[in-house]
């Protein structure tokens, strides 16, 4: 237990009668110098003292509303279904159970079906939340522009130019279709070989587009529990509406818009109503907006008929795997920045890719460079490129195409 420091020696003035005046006036000014030395010395705890107790006030304050916290009982999160004269009908979120209850007196005016609100114990309505966006559907939004440009992007010029098209001039020229008296395409399916720059296109649409760029993977959207899913999409949906001009790009999009079968498990029903969602906000009753749509799939064979239907994807965009042009171009982009020797044919190399995609050749060029750097060089050679197709080569004959870099 803390003690408070004792206060100073209270100065006494004793004078011995038999003192001179001019002895009696010195002590008398020493007196009065220890007085204020004494002064000084309990103004100045006193300042502490009050800074202290400002210090405990804040933290009987904090305690005091921790405490209020405590003793307050929690509330649930639920929705408002219907409002009939004999209550509110309302679902719990989580376990979707519906119950018919009552609203506090002050809430009448407020409540409408479909608003968040806050019950408690009883079930009974006791404050309307604000109808915020899932905060997944937030993080999904790119805020900082990826690295990447049309430039970076070989072997898909023809790809390039029908995503820009579709994607790009109706936010930046709408009054060009006005003109022409035709609406624009509603969305690009991208489809192809992994590995083939379809991810790759989408960030670079991200880089010099504008517009709000919102991203996500079709697995992102199957979620656990009933009705997560198409939540998260509505969300989504409008999240994009709030930002508009904005692209939405779905990668693998075959998670989520699969052929429907006849399955009748619980999670292949949450799919295809996340499924069923998402074909809703693409081509709903009401006008989308600067909205665009972008996906990606290397598995174009599962995906639903639906999702396929003009009005939803008006193109659909092979992105094959590249020719012997665009695999020199994409050669020449990979090897920009690393120093090849003079002697090394970036064409030649290329020419013996037959059937490598984009990222293959992105993996040659740097196990390239790990075959110079293993023997101590700093050029990379034509030899180097070769042995580095050789490693791909026997990686695929063994269907192990994860390379060790050894030294």
């Amino acid at each position: 237990m803390s003690h408070s420091p004792s206060l100073p020696d209270r100065p006494r003035l004793e004078l011995d009668p038999e003192m001179s005046e001019t002895e009696r006036l010195e002590a008398i000014r020493q007196h009065y110098r220890r007085i204020l030395q004494v002064n000084n010395e309990l103004e100045d705890r006193l300042d502490d003292a009050q800074g202290r107790r400002g210090e405990l006030k804040t933290d009987v304050d904090e305690l005091k509303r921790e405490n209020e916290v405590l003793k307050t009982s929690s509330l649930y999160i639920a929705s408002v279904e219907e409002i009939t004269d004999d209550g509110v009908v309302i679902k719990q979120h989580g376990n979707n159970q519906e119950v018919l209850t009552q609203a506090a007196t002050r809430l009448d005016a407020d409540l409408r079906p479909g608003d968040r609100v806050a019950i408690n114990d009883s079930f009974a309505v006791q404050q309307v939340l604000d109808d915020e966006t899932d905060s997944r559907a937030q993080a999904m939004q790119v805020t900082e522009s990826p690295d990447v440009v049309y430039d970076d992007i070989g072997g898909i010029n023809e790809q390039i130019r029908e995503v820009r098209e579709a994607v790009e001039d109706p936010l930046e020229n709408p009054e060009q279709f006005e003109a022409v008296g035709v609406e624009p395409p509603s969305g690009v399916l991208l489809h192809g070989p992994p590995g083939t720059g379809k991810t790759m296109l989408a960030k670079a649409v991200a880089n010099e587009s504008d517009a709000t760029f919102i991203k996500m993977a079709g697995s992102e959207l199957v979620r656990k529990f009933i009705g997560e899913g198409s939540r998260l999409v509505r969300d989504l949906f409008e999240l994009a509406a709030d930002r508009e001009p904005a692209v939405i790009f779905i990668d693998e999009i075959d998670a989520v818009a699969a052929k429907r079968t006849d399955s009748k498990t619980s999670g292949d029903a949450e799919v295809q109503r996340t499924m069923m969602q998402l074909l809703s906000e693409m081509d709903g009753f009401d006008d989308r907006g600067e909205i665009r749509i972008m996906a990606a799939t290397n598995r174009f064979d599962m995906l639903d008929e639906a999702i396929l239907r003009p009005g939803r994807f008006d193109r659909l965009i092979e992105v094959p795997e590249p020719n012997a042009e665009g695999r020199a171009r994409i050669l020449e982009i990979h090897t920009e920045d690393m120093n090849v020797a003079e002697e090394a044919d970036v064409s030649t190399i290329a020419a013996d890719l037959e059937g490598y995609s984009g990222a293959d050749i992105a993996s040659l060029a740097t196990e390239a460079g790990m075959f110079a750097i293993r023997d101590g060089r700093t050029e990379v050679t034509q030899a180097d490129f070769e042995a580095a197709r050789e490693k791909l080569q026997d990686a695929d004959k063994t269907e192990e195409r994860v390379i060790n870099y050894q030294y």
